[in-house]
């Protein structure tokens, strides 16, 4: 009997022994390619053969060099479609477009519009699945957040993180990953602007560290880690309202310096200088934005690792 197809969906639905496993397999494959040149595949090359299919329905600078580099270093290869020039883009269903790519390609990543059109790829792919973001999740950029927190500060366990601003689909991941790894995590964001209820409720059943609130400078109070993302993301249609609800939540040094003094922030970018954070806070010596994004790579190599049961 084969094994199971291992889908990367959302990190709420993998063992925490998992995550720790993807997290410990990227600080090696990262170590390992030391002073390497970026095109050159790494020593065991788990997926030379194989070919990652990828999918955009959203625009994408990190997710998709990241994975498209992350195939290469893996020894694989890639394909890359937007949406709207596929046939999904004219209407067929969801089911019709994995039940073809299952039989052409190894695995499929989707930044998609709707989480439900990732659910339903995966129910209907004998391939791997992989949630390159979606309006409910963005489990990949979490992982590389992760990996960046404990390169620099060790590990995650017991560490207090503390996330200002919209509780998007970054925020969620969080809230996911929280019981998972065991940290603790303040959330302060506005009433209307509040995370996702079920994840909360989900994280609280799992005995979870998880506190959300509307006050940032609480949140904010002794973290290890300050985060925040954008007020606007792609989608949305409530500019005015949200940087309107959402500006009493804007990380600048004054709150950065209620944290910790050795404390760092994070942001997965694209960022809106003078919005969400300030200049003098992400262009500053506590910031870790260019290793983060650095780490989208290296995450993603051990995640597609994972999905190929190489780990």
């Amino acid at each position: 009997m084969s094994a199971p197809v291992r889908h990367f969906l959302d990190l709420w639905k993998l063992d925490g022994s998992d995550l720790r496993a993807i997290l410990e397999d990227a600080k090696r494959r990262k170590a390992a390619r030391l002073g390497w040149p970026k095109g050159r595949p790494d020593a065991d090359a788990v997926a030379e053969g194989r070919v990652l299919a990828m999918i955009f329905e959203k625009n994408s600078t990190r997710t998709r060099f990241s994975f498209d580099a992350a195939m290469r270093q893996l020894g694989g290869d890639v394909i890359i479609s937007n949406a709207v020039d596929m046939q999904l883009g004219r209407g067929e269903p969801i089911e019709d477009t994995a039940r073809v790519l299952s039989r052409m390609v190894d695995a499929v990543m989707i930044r998609a519009n709707n989480h439900q059109d990732v659910e339903r790829l995966a129910l209907s792919s004998t391939i791997p699945v992989i949630n390159g973001l979606s309006d409910r999740s963005h489990p990949c950029q979490i992982l590389a957040d992760l990996l960046t927190i404990e390169e620099h500060r060790g590990p995650v366990a017991g560490k207090t993180l503390a996330y200002v601003g919209d509780g998007n689909n970054v925020c969620a991941s969080f809230i996911h990953a929280a019981p998972k790894l065991g940290f603790r995590l303040n959330i302060a964001s506005p009433a209307i602007y509040h995370p996702d209820l079920h994840d909360l409720a989900r994280a609280a059943q799992e005995q979870g560290m998880v506190h959300a609130g509307d006050d940032p400078r609480e949140a904010v109070q002794g973290a290890d880690v300050v985060i925040t993302d954008t007020w606007v993301s792609m989608g949305d249609t409530d500019h005015d309202e949200r940087l309107d609800a959402l500006e009493p939540y804007q990380v600048d040094e004054q709150l950065m310096d209620l944290a910790k003094g050795d404390a760092v922030f994070l942001h997965c970018l694209p960022a809106h200088r003078g919005e969400e954070v300030t200049d003098e806070v992400i262009d500053g010596p506590k910031s870790l934005i260019w290793d983060e994004a650095e780490n989208r790579l290296h995450a993603q190599k051990s995640i597609l690792a994972w999905c190929f049961g190489a780990i």
